[in-house]
């Protein structure tokens, strides 16, 4: 195994950083230290070809400019929070809005565009990244100075490995997550379409019309939504559902993981042979598919098309600040916010 660096640009004064980590079996992850993106993953078809497999750009101009957070770590909070305002212990906190009247992603700079410090690391049996950001108190609106590591590490059993950790010194919210779009098609040949997901989830979040949760834990059977035996990303658009429709003819909905066994989320491109398994100790997933993708855009070369790829962000539920219900996202104040993804790749045997 083997790690590089490189020079990938400038933003302002700040050094942009470009690593690649490089396993035994030739799979490489791309990062830089904008945003912690995942520029690129290289993985092996069932040929042999090793392709990329997550959307992205080609210039560091592209990121800057972006508008789907491609590849890229978002926070102080995924997802939306209704009204851009939560209550904390009776105190009211008002956020930066960006999706209408609602926050979404961490706000209008969330920590996608945070130059983050980087350096080369080594971990027994694996090589890595470690990314590190202060996010000062009132960040965007939200309570307490966080201290903030984001770890990347890649094995030779094809494993990347993402772990979050933060301190606040005040009592604060947190609930991170990486915004990779897959596509196992390789090279962004073909849309998603016709790749078959598997999710370990007897629930699903209700959404509504700003897609914000309703409160509504809903079971998927009998549903669109119901991928424990695994389905094909295209009988959504096909079903013509109503929850469907509402996120744009696709999935952009939260699902509560049942935590009953390891490989809770499963992706498969039976063309390419290519296959993703993820676990993870977050509460839930969000499965958004692409619906929103301009197609007057490119990544890199190629035109952008509806359902070009996919989201698993692995995460706590959205607006669990405001759904009681819901698995909380508060931490106290210098207590440790921690959490870990595995994204396994592979091919069909």
């Amino acid at each position: 195994m083997k790690s590089t660096k490189e020079h990938y640009g400038k933003i302002g004064s700040k050094e942009v950083t470009q690593y690649k980590l490089i396993n035994d079996n030739g799979m490489e992850v791309s990062c830089i230290n904008y945003g912690c993106i995942i520029t690129s993953i290289l993985t092996p078809d069932k040929e042999g070809n090793i392709e990329n497999v997550v959307l992205g750009y080609d210039s560091l101009s592209g990121y800057e400019n972006d508008s789907y957070f491609l590849g890229a770590v978002v926070g102080r909070i995924a997802g939306r929070i209704k009204g851009a305002s939560f209550e904390l212990d009776g105190q009211s906190y008002t956020l930066a809005k960006n999706d209408g009247p609602n926050h979404l992603h961490g706000g209008i700079k969330g920590y996608n565009t945070v130059v983050w410090e980087a350096e080369a690391v080594e971990e027994a049996g694996s090589i890595g990244v470690q990314f590190t950001h202060t996010s000062p108190d009132g960040d965007e609106g939200y309570p307490g100075e966080l201290k903030l590591t984001v770890t990347y590490l890649l094995s030779n059993n094809n494993e990347l490995v993402i772990r979050y950790s933060g301190i606040s010194d005040k009592k604060t919210i947190i609930n991170m997550t990486n915004h990779s779009y897959f596509n196992l098609s390789g090279n962004y040949k073909s849309d998603i379409l016709n790749h078959k997901l598997t999710i370990d989830a007897d629930h699903v979040l209700e959404l509504d019309e700003e897609l914000l949760p309703t409160g509504v834990v809903a079971d998927v059977l009998h549903t669109a939504f119901d991928f424990r035996e695994g389905r094909l990303i295209k009988t959504g658009p096909e079903s013509r559902e109503a929850q469907i429709s509402l996120a744009g003819d696709g999935y952009d909905h939260p699902f509560l993981l049942n935590k009953e066994k390891r490989d809770e989320i499963l992706l498969v491109d039976e063309e390419s042979g290519r296959t993703l398994t993820i676990n993870t100790d977050e509460a839930g997933v969000v499965l958004y598919t692409g619906n929103q993708i301009d197609e007057s855009d490119r990544f890199g070369d190629v035109p952008a098309k509806r359902y070009h790829g996919l989201c698993l962000e692995t995460q706590g539920l959205p607006d669990a600040i405001n759904q009681p219900d819901f698995p909380s996202w508060i931490i106290d104040a210098n207590k440790e916010y921690k959490t870990t993804t595995t994204y396994r790749f592979g091919t069909l045997a």
